[in-house]
Parts: C-alpha cells; structure tokens; sequence
C-alpha cells in the first residue's frame, strides 16, 4: 500500500491536490443543495447525489466536518441522558 508520500513521488502530484472520487447524500430536503468548500482561499462546490472528483485536500475538509458532526451529535445525546438522569434522580 503507498503512503501518501509514496503517492505524491510517483504522480508528481502535491500532497492534497490528488483527485479523489466522493459521493455526497442527497435527499430532497435538508440535503439537497451543493456543499461549498474552501482551503486555503481556493474553493470548489460540490454536488450532492453523484460521484465527483474533487482534490484531496477538499474530501479531508468534508471528512473532518462529518467527523466533528458525529462527536457533537454524541455529546448532544450524553448531556441529555445526564440532564434527565439528574432531574429523575431530583424528582424534577
């Protein structure tokens, strides 16, 4: 397996400008519209619902967004639990 090093010497490719495929969610709600991404002041705009290459550097900004999303949906869930555990255990 190449390291992303290994992939940067044999493509002469910086690191982060390889192409790589991605595939974001749509619905026809609150996932619909195309998702706006910027590094570093160069930008790109992606469309949900088909597979796109866009650099390496924009799908680690989408990777990291998701990753965030989940831990903050995660603390969301134990503050509640927290909450309704102490306000039981108050009577409240």
């Amino acid at each position: 397996m190449a390291t992303k090093s290994d992939e940067t010497k044999t493509t002469n490719t910086p690191s982060g400008e390889e192409l790589v495929t991605v595939q974001l969610f749509k619905d026809g709600e609150r996932y619909s519209d195309d998702v706006f991404v910027a590094v570093n002041g160069e930008r790109v705009q992606i469309r949900r619902g088909e597979s796109v290459q866009i650099k390496r550097k924009f799908a680690e900004v989408l990777d990291r967004s998701l990753r965030q999303d989940t831990a903050t949906a995660n603390m969301m869930s134990a503050k509640s639990a927290e909450f309704e555990s102490r306000a039981k255990a108050l009577n409240i």
